[in-house]
């Protein structure tokens, strides 16, 4: 499925913004998964690009307002065109981390007991260490998504998987949060994912998350579970950016000074082509 994505961040503020530094992770690459035909991105700033530990494109930008300026508003743009092929499985390229790397833990996806005996239910550890069976780990995906039900709203980017685990509710990054947790405890490397996600019918997850789990450390192959659809990913993924937890690839971060209180609206469209 080839689809065209436009996602426009919009920041207003209610006093002049003096300094902002500003680094992006909204450059989808091509790969097993996809083929990126097209990607645009702008920002209020000349972009420089690199990529991080984890093999993500990133692009940074540095507002410097002068003292007659009266910047209240800025935006960033991102859009392009991306056939979906559908492959769930893949081999990590050997530059990566190595899978025991994302057996650590994180503030927002930090193994604990109770999430680890819940895991049990659905995964059995395997006698052959470093694999992972896919129908036991697609089992604990449906698992998850019904203990932490899908809500809009229910929860923040600072809510840890033992949090929305208890809370019984959350979004997608919540249940993507509590599969790594869970998987981690059971000696099973996994890592979050970010990306879009098209769905007539759901537009509230067309900004969306899932995870990568190890199904042999041996030979570094993964496979890419959608928690909230309890389902493989499919033609309707697009694959932005992975790491350890939401904190090591959000589609923005920075710091700024001055601009008083912020207000941000994100709008993500996204259609086949």
């Amino acid at each position: 499925m080839k689809l065209h994505v436009r996602h426009t961040t919009d920041y207003r503020y209610t006093e002049p913004l003096r300094y902002a530094l500003q680094t992006l992770w909204l450059t989808p690459q091509s790969g097993p998964a996809q083929t990126v035909y097209f990607w645009s991105l702008g920002a209020p700033e000349k972009l420089f690009s690199q990529l991080d530990a984890f093999g993500n494109p990133i692009h940074s930008y540095t507002f410097v307002g002068q003292e007659a300026d009266n910047v209240r508003w800025s935006l960033v743009n991102a859009a392009g065109d991306v056939e979906t092929l559908g492959v769930a499985e893949f081999t990590d390229a050997a530059n990566l981390p190595h899978p025991d790397f994302f057996l650590r833990a994180t503030h927002l996806a930090q193994p604990d007991p109770v999430l680890a005996e819940f895991g049990r239910r659905f995964v059995t550890t395997s006698a052959i260490r470093g694999q992972a069976d896919l129908g036991m780990l697609l089992a604990l995906s449906q698992g998850v998504a019904g203990a932490v039900s899908y809500q809009k709203n229910s929860t923040s980017v600072t809510t840890t998987a033992l949090e929305a685990f208890k809370a019984g509710a959350g979004v997608c990054q919540d249940q993507a949060h509590v599969m790594v947790a869970i998987c981690r405890g059971l000696g099973i490397p996994a890592r979050y994912v970010s990306g879009y996600f098209y769905a007539a019918n759901e537009p509230d997850l067309a900004s969306h998350a899932w995870v990568d789990v190890c199904l042999d450390v041996a030979s570094r192959r993964w496979v890419s579970i959608d928690v909230t659809h309890s389902c493989l990913i499919d033609e309707r993924h697009v694959r932005l950016a992975m790491g350890t937890d939401y904190n090591a690839c959000p589609p923005a971060k920075g710091v700024r000074q001055g601009g008083g209180k912020e207000t941000m609206t994100v709008d993500i469209t996204i259609q086949p082509v």
